[in-house]
């Protein structure tokens, strides 16, 4: 294990999700092949999320409510974070954290990752200058109703309508995001590419790191974060409308149980007019993120 302060000499490569857009996956992949990876000299970080192995990564950041304690809180705690996961592997450390940008939460206040300026700069501080990055981007459509149904599955949540117009009125997008990664990381190469060419998990992690293009490396087995149907939600939301609170083990099995049933029921839908503008919106921030300098725009092929 290395302390803080020789980190200047290893490279860093920042996964940094985002949300929805296969992060589990990804992590699931660096487990099944950490033997490799370790192999060819790189540490590996990650959080343990939905059960994945080798998962140690607990990294606390500052949300808007406590960005005051940046640098006596979550500057320290990070320093520490990283400080378990180097071991002075050469190769560099690779690490995966969807929720370093922010969280969803904020998404039903009209907020875009609002403390992204500070989460960025308390990982920049603790574990030092930043190799290479990667952001995945989705169409706003089915970002933010991938995270309305995300949280539906284990909060009790307001229909999706009562949401939408915060969610048309958002505060920020992916271009402020990535500019912000920008100023604060400025990564050697910072890599943005649309959630449609996205590719395989080990496809995302040859953009990451280039080197790993020589590796034998393995998709993994095991499919993450299998989507609630409309019937399981619908089904958890009378249960949490009772006031009842479900452990993990128990809204999962729910979720299981009706999977069979597809049938679609109208729960989480923009209406025509929404749909159109949120499309038109995000079109415009592509655009946006191909004239940025500093960073590499990958499109998803046009269908």
């Amino acid at each position: 294990m290395r302390r803080c302060g020789d980190e200047r000499s290893f490279p860093l490569y920042v996964h940094l999700g985002a949300h929805r857009t296969g992060t589990s996956s990804f992590q699931m992949m660096l487990a099944a092949n950490a033997g490799t990876l370790r192999g060819a000299g790189y540490d590996l970080g990650y959080p343990g999320r939905d059960d994945i192995p080798g998962g140690t990564l607990r990294l606390r950041l500052p949300s808007p409510r406590n960005v005051a304690e940046t640098d006596s809180r979550f500057i320290p705690a990070c320093r520490d974070a990283f400080a378990q996961l180097r071991t002075g592997a050469p190769a560099g450390l690779i690490l995966s954290e969807e929720n370093i940008p922010g969280r969803m939460l904020h998404f039903r206040k009209g907020q875009f990752y609002p403390a992204a300026p500070y989460r960025l700069r308390t990982l920049l501080q603790a574990g030092g200058p930043v190799t290479r990055a990667v952001l995945v981007v989705r169409a706003y459509t089915d970002l933010y109703i991938s995270a309305w149904r995300k949280r539906a599955e284990d909060n009790a949540s307001p229909p999706f309508q009562e949401a939408a117009g915060k969610l048309l009125r958002m505060d920020g997008g992916w271009p402020r995001l990535a500019q912000e990664v920008i100023d604060t990381l400025a990564p050697q190469a910072f890599v943005v590419l649309e959630y449609g060419a996205r590719g395989r998990s080990v496809d995302l992690l040859h953009r990451l790191v280039p080197e790993t293009a020589q590796l034998p490396l393995e998709e993994p087995a095991r499919v993450m974060n299998l989507s609630a149907t409309d019937a399981a939600l619908e089904a958890l939301q009378r249960l949490y409308a009772e006031g009842r609170e479900l452990p993990r083990a128990e809204w999962q099995r729910i979720v299981t149980a009706h999977r069979a049933d597809t049938t679609p029921r109208g729960l989480s839908k923009f209406t025509a007019r929404q749909h159109r503008i949120l499309s038109a919106h995000y079109r415009e921030d592509l655009d946006r993120l191909g004239a940025m300098p500093g960073l590499t725009l990958i499109r998803a092929p046009q269908p």
